[in-house]
């Protein structure tokens, strides 16, 4: 029997053209995943409002981002799995999305045909919420292969310590007033309904913090952003700290973002150039990001080992 782990991640347009990428939010966004308002609701508010004002926009920034090969995404995605496998010679390494190709049903079913008669399904995102973990394993569930899901790694002390090295590499670079850990956010009645996502963020940011015994706790404080549409969604947002971070007289800020491993529109588009030019224009001086783990051999060796612990343990338990 030959291991199997399936690498996913959320997606992506086929193309930055408008088409493409109104094809890709019209799929995403109607994920019942997403928004806790009934269908009955969204969709009209969906296809009537935000579509027609977001596709536009979204369009614009992934041509924007958009690199030779393709999305960037995809392509830090197909590193990391390309990694992954080569610290996995014996194993079958795949990648999937959530929204867009290759589909996690097809994937699963490919690697089955091919000796995985189990495959670890591992989504490359550190904190578990409904808006990215459910829809993965409905997806898995559905192809009828047998699975074993890997629901977070936040709390895994590898990839802690990793975290924690790249934040104190880039924090020993500068002076910054500030540390912001920036996650993606999501509406806040999912929390209310039982989503642990931001008591998970919440631990990430202790938990780094306490192997950065040089990083002073007053310098750091944790937000949210990448929020849409008309319901309430985690705060603060991350604009609205870093304006007011200028008003305190913080004007150097140094950005980490750990609920994304590779970059994506939420770093190169939203991070580097609009979140950017709001600090800029506020009157911040310095903006900066902790890069994402991307292709960093230590984070694909940290999946491979993370694999390689839960295969073992479900033999064990076999």
């Amino acid at each position: 029997m030959r291991p199997g782990l399936l690498l996913v991640n959320t997606g992506s347009p086929a193309s930055p053209q408008t088409a493409d990428v109104k094809q890709y939010l019209t799929r995403s966004l109607s994920d019942p995943n997403i928004t806790t308002l009934p269908p009955a609701l969204w969709q009209p508010l969906l296809r009537g409002l935000i579509l027609p004002l977001r596709t536009w926009h979204s369009a614009a920034c992934y041509r924007d981002s958009w690199l030779a090969a393709g999305s960037p995404l995809v392509i830090r995605s197909r590193q990391i799995r390309d990694l992954v496998q080569a610290n996995l010679p014996h194993w079958k390494v795949s990648l999937a999305m959530t929204y867009g190709e290759p589909a996690i049903g097809q994937t699963l079913k490919h690697m089955a045909a091919a000796g995985c008669p189990q495959v670890i399904v591992l989504p490359l995102f550190p904190q578990y919420t409904q808006r990215t973990h459910q829809s993965i394993l409905t997806q898995a569930e559905a192809s009828d292969v047998p699975i074993t899901f890997i629901k977070h790694f936040y709390d895994e002390p590898d990839y802690l310590q990793l975290l924690a090295d790249q934040v104190q590499a880039s924090y020993d670079q500068h002076n910054y007033d500030r540390v912001i850990f920036s996650y993606h956010s999501i509406p806040t009645a999912m929390v209310r309904h039982g989503d642990p996502y931001l008591q998970e963020c919440l631990a990430t940011t202790k938990a780094v913090l306490q192997r950065l015994p040089d990083l002073p706790a007053e310098r750091v404080s944790t937000a949210f952003q990448s929020n849409f549409g008309p319901l309430p969604w985690l705060k603060p947002a991350l604009k609205t700290e870093l304006m007011t971070l200028v008003e305190k007289g913080q004007r150097n800020v140094l950005i980490v973002t750990p609920s994304v491993v590779v970059d994506c529109l939420a770093t190169i588009e939203e991070d580097h150039i609009q979140n950017y030019q709001t600090f800029r224009a506020s009157g911040g001086n310095r903006f900066d990001l902790v890069p994402p783990m991307n292709d960093n051999p230590r984070f694909s060796q940290f999946l491979a080992d993370l694999a390689t612990r839960w295969w073992a343990a479900q033999i064990h338990d076999a």
